[in-house]
């Protein structure tokens, strides 16, 4: 190779690493002017990199995606030289890269949940690709932990596969790891996966018949009749159509415009029933916050164990994930810092705060047995977990995502004692 095509190779791969970091900081509002002033150029000579922002963000899309399948190859080649290993430790491996890939390409990851931000037809394309190949290489890493008789049997796998995933991916959050690293957090949430939090697991018929799940059911009785109150507003109506676009195309890449078209009017109209997207976002997200906010405080203040307790909020989690999908991917694209919005609907610091004290009473009557690093970490953890991925709830339903929940959150996926 040239000096000169070194020279470019370097510069090339400057501008994108340059990029990934504005991306992955301040969302897919991020301008090639400020990539070029960040990168130490001028914008004209970017061009003879990049013919657009739309290319540069294939590049990086396709680098996560390729890094992502080089994981999954490795861990096939392993499985293939007989890895003699506990089967722990190499869900654990596995697991741990898959979050460390997603910490390496933050931006990607962020892209990667919408649709296409643009009508370039190739970044759609890509942004709509799953990574097969380390979902099937942790589904072949369970198949032989079950086959060593490590994972349980009444486990699916290929969905424990897809959730094991989707959680690893989760650690490219900033609020999920904090200042933990990707290695540290992956391990804490596959040892809950894997063991569960529960120090003798809990029966269905248990945890059905609970006080906490009783005001769970409460509570999410009382969102539907919320909903019907709401059909005939118009304000409501625009809410509901901007809850979709929103969360469909990201806050970033959607306009009053095209909540205006979406929803049969004017965009002036849309304007002076509900002022500004900004204004319209935190309305939308205040209305979901307030909703699951009642939901927890319900739960934590009913006469039940910790146990049953952290059921009832997986069982929050899921009928909100199902009735306000949207929602939770605009609360998701909050947590990778897109929505220049200070409240995502609720407040983290709140939940975590509360799931710390959970922790805290049920390690301390022994309820909770687990190895964390801090109970700070494990909250972080358990709050992340707890949600089950949407695809799987929109799949299996409510009442089996629950069971997921239980058997990767409470009774552990790994036979007791394996």
């Amino acid at each position: 190779m040239t000096d000169s095509a070194t020279d470019t190779g370097t510069r090339r791969t400057e501008i994108l690493e340059t990029a990934a970091s504005l991306i992955a900081s301040t969302g897919l509002r991020t301008s090639l002017q400020e990539i070029a002033d960040a990168a130490g150029i001028l914008p004209g000579s970017l061009y003879h990199h990049f013919e657009s922002k739309e290319a540069i963000l294939v590049e990086l899309i396709r680098r996560y995606q390729a890094d992502l399948n080089r994981i999954g190859a490795a861990a096939m080649a392993r499985l293939d030289e007989a890895d003699a290993r506990p089967a722990a430790e190499q869900i654990t491996e596995l697991g741990s890269e898959i979050a460390q890939c997603a910490v390496r390409h933050s931006a990607a990851l962020q892209m990667s949940f919408y649709e296409g931000p643009s009508s370039d037809p190739e970044l759609v394309q890509l942004t709509r690709q799953w990574p097969t190949a380390i979902q099937e290489a942790m589904l072949q890493t369970l198949r032989a932990a079950r086959w060593s008789g490590y994972i349980r049997s009444d486990i699916d796998l290929p969905t424990l596969a897809d959730r094991i995933c989707q959680t690893m991916l989760q650690v490219g959050l900033d609020v999920m790891r904090e200042k933990a690293s990707a290695d540290q957090v992956a391990t804490l949430l596959c040892r809950i996966i894997l063991q569960g939090l529960a120090a003798e697991p809990p029966s269905d018929a248990a945890l059905d018949k609970s006080n906490a799940f009783t005001a769970a059911n409460d509570i999410i009785a009382s969102w539907a009749d919320d909903g019907e109150a709401d059909a005939s507003d118009k304000a409501a109506h625009l809410r509901a159509v901007a809850r979709t676009e929103f969360g469909r195309k990201g806050y970033e890449s959607t306009t009053i415009r095209d909540i205006a078209a979406a929803a049969g009017l004017g965009t002036g109209t849309v304007y002076r029933v509900i002022g500004s997207k900004d204004e319209l976002l935190d309305s939308i997200m205040r209305s979901f916050g307030q909703k699951v906010e009642a939901g927890w405080i319900r739960v934590l203040r009913s006469d039940a164990t910790p146990i049953e307790k952290l059921d009832a909020l997986s069982w929050v989690n899921v009928n909100a994930l199902d009735q306000f999908s949207d929602e939770f991917r605009i609360q998701l694209a909050w947590m990778r810092q897109s929505p220049p919005t200070a409240n995502p609907g609720w407040s983290y610091t709140t939940r975590l705060r509360q799931m710390k004290s959970l922790l805290s009473e049920g390690i301390r009557s022994g309820a909770i047995r687990i190895d964390a690093p801090s109970t700070a970490m494990l909250a972080r953890a358990v709050i992340g977990v707890q949600w089950i991925p949407e695809n799987i709830v929109r799949t299996a339903g409510t009442r089996a995502s629950l069971i997921l929940a239980r058997d990767t959150v409470l009774r552990g996926a790994a036979v007791r004692g394996g």
